[in-house]
């Protein structure tokens, strides 16, 4: 089954178990992550009638703490899958081992149905393994798998073991995200819009969300107001154009989070345009409470300009982060994303970018490009690499530049890693 909304609507009188699956990968950073689509999915459900609960197998083994709310979760090395055999590094499951996530499945009222979600296409062990878990204690219960994984993979998540995918986009239910089921927040997360009306190369962004569209302001500040009810001290925003028709949409609502939610920090993980970085947005963001800024260069070369919609040129982005600056943003909460293992890029250009970020006074933070299946950056590569197709592990972003296109040594890699981290 493709398209399971119809199926999601019909259901009521029932009782439904969300449930998101540990990361099984190199490495996993807690950048304020949440499951929103299935959180967005169960606050529906229950609405039409169904009991619902969640198991988050990632956010029930929190770790040591980090800033901002935010946790590592509990990690034990497992054996490399096979593509992974000659990578020298180690593999980790981050989240709920077997054990915890067979007690927590016990100790629930048995479901009619299990919704289990998927983000990265290279972390579908972690789905598999879940999956396993599920059909070994749950053996008659049926599973509806979702997310970007069965969107952008559709053909490899039909042999994950689930009794229904869904393998065509989902629109976001008209409704809050269920984060009550976590009893208490450390942080929470917010989307004022889904898709972009952009249309980067690399970027999966229209695929996940064909449309843009921007949400309503109160809906968006009820949906904070409720997390932070629930604890949360801080609040990530997830949209992809976040400062999007922002005389219309953004400034209103920075003068409403002022207004209602003062000492909330907020954070932008995801890369903002610099284009609309100007004067009156930069002293918004700082006003508001805005602790962590990320923004969206990707390269200062023809190549990684090209393939970033040409989005964001050197003197924009000089002047978007002089206006940072000039609002009192320090460098160290200005982070910019310049993305490494292109196809074309040259590894003297990317240093070239680092040091271009540095001379302004601004922090390089390295993003290893990673080929996702329905970018025009993806079909271009499988003439040369047509096991991108048939694998979703080599779609790694840890793993494609050093290791499987050969773009970038590991050594360069290192190197430009140093050089991001420590300027000379």
């Amino acid at each position: 089954m493709s398209d399971l909304t119809g199926f999601l609507d019909s259901l009521r009188g029932k009782r439904i178990l969300g449930l998101n699956p540990p990361v099984r990968d190199f490495a996993f950073f807690d950048l304020w992550a949440k499951p929103l689509g299935l959180l967005y999915i169960l606050d529906r459900l229950r609405d039409q009638g169904n009991a619902v609960s969640l198991v988050d197998c990632v956010h029930e083994a929190k770790g040591q703490p980090k800033t901002f709310g935010r946790w590592a979760p509990r990690r034990y090395e497992i054996k490399k899958p096979e593509p992974y055999k000659n990578i020298p590094r180690r593999y980790w499951h981050f989240g709920l081992n077997r054990e915890e996530l067979e007690s927590r499945l016990q100790s629930l009222p048995r479901p009619d149905v299990i919704l289990v979600t998927s983000s990265m296409t290279y972390w579908y062990p972690g789905v598999f393994w879940c999956l396993g878990v599920i059909h070994d204690s749950m053996p008659s219960v049926p599973i509806l798998l979702g997310g970007a994984y069965p969107v952008l993979c559709p053909e490899h998540a039909l042999k994950s073991g689930a009794d229904y995918v869904q393998t065509v986009p989902m629109p976001l239910p008209p409704s809050m995200p269920a984060m009550d089921l976590y009893g208490s927040l450390s942080y929470g997360v917010a989307l004022t819009s889904t898709g972009c009306p952009g249309g980067c190369s690399y970027c999966a962004s229209r695929i996940l969300w064909p449309e843009f569209r921007m949400r309503d302001i109160h809906d968006v500040l009820n949906e904070i107001s409720m997390q932070v009810g629930l604890g949360a001290e801080d609040i990530a925003f997830y949209d992809d154009a976040l400062l999007a028709d922002k005389e219309r949409r953004f400034l209103p609502l920075c003068a409403a989070l002022r207004e209602r939610f003062p000492g909330v920090r907020f954070h932008t993980p995801n890369g903002m345009h610099v284009r609309e970085i100007d004067e009156e947005c930069a002293l918004a963001l700082f006003e508001t409470g805005f602790s962590t800024i990320r923004l969206s260069l990707e390269g200062t070369d023809p190549v990684s300009f090209k393939a970033g919609e040409e989005k964001a040129n050197p003197q924009e982005y000089a002047e978007a982060v002089a206006n940072l600056r000039k609002a009192g943003f320090s460098s160290e909460q200005i982070e910019t994303y310049v993305l490494i293992g292109l196809p074309g890029q040259k590894i003297q250009s990317i240093a070239e970018t680092i040091r271009f970020v540095q001379s302004l006074e601004g922090r390089a933070k390295i993003a290893q490009y990673s080929p996702i299946p329905g970018t025009k950056l993806f079909h271009g590569l499988l003439p040369r690499h047509p096991e991108l197709a048939r694998e979703p592990l080599l779609q790694n972003n840890t793993v494609f530049a050093p290791f499987v296109s050969g773009y970038v040594t590991p050594e360069d890699l290192q190197s430009l890693k140093d050089l991001a981290r420590y300027p000379r």
